[in-house]
């Protein structure tokens, strides 16, 4: 997986790092070159960082439960900024209360996100659908 670099980062206004570093150290120990943008990520930093290092994927984590308002219009953007085919993962506490996972699912595919991770999803799930998702 040399070479395929990932845009890391937290959206919105949630400061949640722990999460961000355990995935940051597993991606590079798997072999990937991981841009870690951090905590309280907008969308456009997402894509500015994607368009400097000519990234692979954008991995959005959200952790505070906004993240399907803080995700709104993300491929959109992407598609605009010459990013269309950019892989867009998302993952974590992404919706307010509890509602089956399917439903959260189906909503974030249809914003045009391609890997849809549930809270408590361990790295190698994500490790194992990057390579998936980036076979030549």
């Amino acid at each position: 997986m040399q070479g395929k670099t990932l845009i890391l980062g937290v959206i919105g206004a949630d400061v949640h790092a722990v999460g961000n570093k355990i995935l940051y150290h597993a991606f590079r120990q798997a072999g990937f070159e991981v841009v870690n943008l951090g905590v309280m990520v907008s969308q456009e930093e997402f894509i500015e960082a994607a368009i400097e290092t000519a990234a692979s994927v954008i991995i959005v984590a959200s952790l505070y439960g906004h993240g399907e308002l803080d995700c709104r219009g993300m491929r959109e953007k992407c598609q605009e900024a010459g990013l269309a085919d950019i892989l867009l993962y998302v993952g974590g506490n992404i919706v307010v209360g509890k509602q089956p996972f399917e439903e959260v699912e189906q909503r974030f595919s249809e914003m045009g996100f391609d890997r849809v991770f549930p809270p408590g999803t361990l790295p190698d799930a994500v490790i194992n659908a990057l390579e998936e998702d980036l076979q030549p």
